[in-house]
């Protein structure tokens, strides 16, 4: 084949591999909003469903059909609220240009099939809130009924008893005591229809024997009373039966969610390696298309010796421009993987650039050569990449994380490491270490190891001194920037503690380098 061709044709092909390149990075990106965006509106179904369950709690204690009216009204809101979250899912159906390369990850089949306990266990809240509203209407009809006839009954009681009590029979006192004893246990205690039949049954023997108007009076007014509380009562024991289905359904949904963002971060970690992988992939093969091209031109090119030299140094300024290209594409990406971990914690771009600054001075400072020192800066970037597998709710909450949150958060040093350490790739290799290592401490208090001192790897200490500088000064969803002082003192006494001293040294001794850093580096609102 001609020689022209060949060149022709290896350019067309690394610029198609530079292109899928840019592709693939592109649709990483996409993928991870998407996929929050799915995370963000599953934890919005469960929470939503929480706030309805609670509305069922209240329902059930309110005292007037008003507050019944305005309770179902709110629980209408709810329902609309969550039928527009349930729609944001039908819109994600709808094909996109990521589509054609990887569908939406609700799609997965796990994640699916949960999806659809979750809207059905809405239905049953709906369905339950339509029977505590009925039942509640009836109870607060009942209530009325009980709140009149309740104090006759014990008006016509209390007449009784004092006629009784003139009387001075004991068999017809004994009658009246238990009669005064079964309406407590019938109005207070069991109220069930066996304790009325009870009372009733009392209330017809002291009327055989103790002829007087009221009694049977009083015998009507207790037949209505003690129906009432036993209808209250079945009411409330089907209410119970009710509320305490939902709490179940309630408990489901928890679980169905939990297994949801699980899913949800494997996929995301299976995908992000899989990304890489690729990427690399593409790379090798611009190297070796490069290595062909050069040995096609040297054995093909029938040149004079000056021509060959001029041909052999524009074609070798060719390849270093090629491999500048794909040095700078990798770190490119590494960069921009980094500045994507970064943004799921609300982190501005600038976070990152000025920790890859300060690593590379305090690297520098410490001994490392000018390559090495290099290398580290454009590794630190990566160092919290891991958080883009942690749940969002976690990640961004604004406060003190409990004990279980922390568990879950401090995993992202691993998962960082896991994502990388699988590479061959220099650069690849460092980051790795930096991922897991960044937030191991000197004293061997740190994670994920509980490394100490000199066991803790040097770009780990690096990276761990220039995130927290950068960390304590920037503001953050949980906390607002330190000032200078206070992050100084804090270093002073963290120095052999939770940093390498030497670090601590060479970082006060060139302080005025890492401010101007931060200066230049600082972040635009």
């Amino acid at each position: 084949m001609n020689i022209k061709k060949i060149v022709k044709l290896s350019f067309i092909m690394m610029a198609i591999i530079i292109f899928i390149i840019t592709l693939i990075n592109t649709i990483v990106i996409y993928q991870i909003k998407e996929n929050n965006q799915i995370k963000q509106a599953i934890s919005d179904l469960v929470a939503m469903q929480d706030k309805m369950n609670e509305l069922l709690k209240d329902t059930t204690n309110v005292k007037s059909i008003e507050e019944l009216k305005k309770k179902k009204e709110d629980f209408l809101k709810f329902e609309l609220e969550f039928e527009d979250i349930e729609k944001i899912f039908s819109a994600k159906d709808k094909n996109d240009f990521v589509d054609l390369f990887i569908l939406d990850i609700h799609e997965n089949k796990n994640i699916s099939i949960k999806l659809e306990f979750l809207f059905e266990n809405e239905k049953q809240l709906e369905y339950v809130f339509d029977e505590i509203y009925k039942l509640q209407e009836i109870k607060i009809e009942l209530i009325k009924d009980f709140n009149i006839a309740y104090p006759l009954e014990n008006k016509i009681r209390k007449e009784l008893d004092s006629k009784i009590a003139s009387l001075k029979d004991y068999e017809i006192f004994k009658l009246f005591s238990d009669v005064e004893y079964y309406s407590k246990e019938a109005l207070y205690q069991y109220k069930d229809k066996k304790t009325l039949d009870k009372w009733l049954s009392k209330i017809e023997l002291l009327k055989n024997s103790y002829k007087d108007e009221n009694i049977s009076n009083y015998l009507e007014v207790v037949n209505k009373v003690g129906s009432i509380v036993v209808e209250l009562k079945n009411i409330e024991n089907k209410e119970l039966l009710l509320r305490n289905k939902i709490l179940d359904v309630i408990d489901q949904n928890k679980i169905y969610s939990s297994e949801i963002q699980k899913t949800i971060a494997y996929l995301t970690g299976n995908f992000i390696n899989f990304t890489y992988i690729s990427v690399l992939f593409l790379l090798s093969i611009i190297m070796i298309v490069i290595v062909v091209l050069g040995y096609k031109v040297y054995k093909n090119v029938g040149l004079s010796v000056d021509e060959i030299e001029m041909k052999i140094q524009d074609g070798l300024t060719e390849i270093r421009n090629l491999n500048q290209e794909i040095e700078n594409t990798q770190k490119e990406v590494v960069f921009t993987m980094g500045a994507i971990g970064e943004s799921r914690s609300k982190e501005t771009g600038n976070h990152v650039k000025r920790v890859a600054e300060y690593s590379k001075l305090l690297a520098i400072y410490y001994g490392l050569d000018e390559k090495e020192a290099e290398m580290l800066k454009q590794a630190s970037p990566m160092h919290d990449i891991g958080k883009v597998a942690i749940p969002d709710a976690i990640l961004n909450k604004p406060g003190r994380f409990d004990d279980k949150e922390r568990e879950i958060m401090n995993t992202h040093a691993n998962l960082g490491y896991e994502m990388l350490k699988h590479s061959n790739r220099p650069l690849l290799k460092m980051a790795a270490i930096v991922a897991n290592e960044h937030h191991e401490k000197w004293n061997g208090s740190g994670y994920p190891k509980g490394l100490s001192g000199e066991n803790i790897h040097i770009y780990g200490r690096i990276t761990a001194l220039a995130d927290v500088f950068d960390a304590l000064g920037s503001d953050r969803v949980y906390k607002k920037a330190w000032n200078d002082e206070k992050i100084f003192n804090f270093f002073k006494e963290e120095k052999a503690k939770h940093f390498d001293p030497k670090l601590i040294d060479i970082f006060f001794e060139h302080l005025d380098e890492f401010l101007k850093i931060r200066e230049n580096f600082k972040d635009e609102f």
